[in-house]
């Protein structure tokens, strides 16, 4: 691992190297691990972190360069591109339905369901996870086992700066209808997104069960029940609303069934 690491970073200072067969090598083996689920562009720490492997990224980076764009076909579909899709091999445990595309160097965990929607290259999708239609999985998102990613949901992809912390969705997450998660935020295990939920990393995520409130940036706490909020701000032209979340709840494990789950969101006044 630590000469293919070498390799890559030698090739990025230098991507004259890149005409050179061992470092070709290196960056399809990368590539290779990636879409296998032996290497990750992000890994979880024992201190409960993430680590951004940003060789990895750089990895990726680098195979855009290598490819060429040639025509590519999925049955009667027909497409552009210099990256191919996932193999039926890679997907043989994973429940893919059409028009459903995982671009190749993505991973798909056994057990994971992908509706019509998107996953690109350098994601990882933990097991039974399920990606509910028209829900798109950016660039090096890191989704954990059992999240539910509902329709329509934008998950951004974070390729560059190669350091950059991608989107983190760590395991038993349930992320609602429309929501959009971009710029590296982080939502904690089994935490509950409300529909139509847009976190960035500069947006306020403010815990409302607490007196004094407790605030946020770019993460949302293990099991925090988050809705859409407004707050007031005072520009020269006036005092207008403004976005932020809310957590205004917390998941029990009398949550863990989704029925249960839905019964309490109406409770505390969450749209599902």
């Amino acid at each position: 691992m630590t000469i293919l690491a070498k390799r890559i970073e030698e090739a990025w200072a230098q991507p004259s190297c890149l005409r050179e067969k061992p470092y070709q090598e290196a960056v399809e083996e990368v590539i290779a691990g990636l879409d296998a689920g032996n290497l990750r562009c992000a890994i979880p720490t024992a201190e409960g972190g993430w680590e951004v492997q940003d060789w990895v990224k750089k990895a990726i980076l680098l195979y855009f360069r290598l490819r060429a764009v040639q025509p590519l076909h999925a049955g009667d579909l027909y497409f552009q591109d210099k990256i191919p899709l996932k193999s039926p091999a890679s997907l043989a445990q994973v429940r893919v339905v059409p028009p459903g595309v995982a671009r190749y160097g993505s991973y798909l965990a056994p057990g994971v369901i992908l509706m019509p929607g998107y996953v690109n290259i350098g994601a990882y999708v933990g097991e039974d996870t399920m990606i509910d239609t028209w829900a798109t999985v950016g660039s090096c998102a890191q989704i954990g086992r059992n999240v539910h990613i509902s329709g329509g949901v934008g998950i951004g992809g974070v390729l560059e700066p190669p350091q950059a912390q991608p989107v983190i969705i760590e395991d038993g997450a349930f992320i609602g209808s429309r929501c959009v998660l971009v710029e590296g935020v982080r939502i904690g295990s089994e935490a509950v997104l409300a529909a139509g939920v847009v976190l960035t990393a500069s947006m306020p995520i403010i815990d409302v069960t607490t007196d004094p409130p407790r605030e946020y940036r770019g993460y949302v706490p293990p099991k925090a029940i988050v809705i859409q909020g407004m707050r007031s701000k005072t520009f020269p032209g006036g005092t207008y609303g403004v976005p932020c979340a809310l957590i205004i709840g917390w998941r029990t494990a009398r949550h863990a069934d989704k029925l249960a789950l839905n019964a309490e969101l109406r409770a505390l006044g969450v749209v599902v």
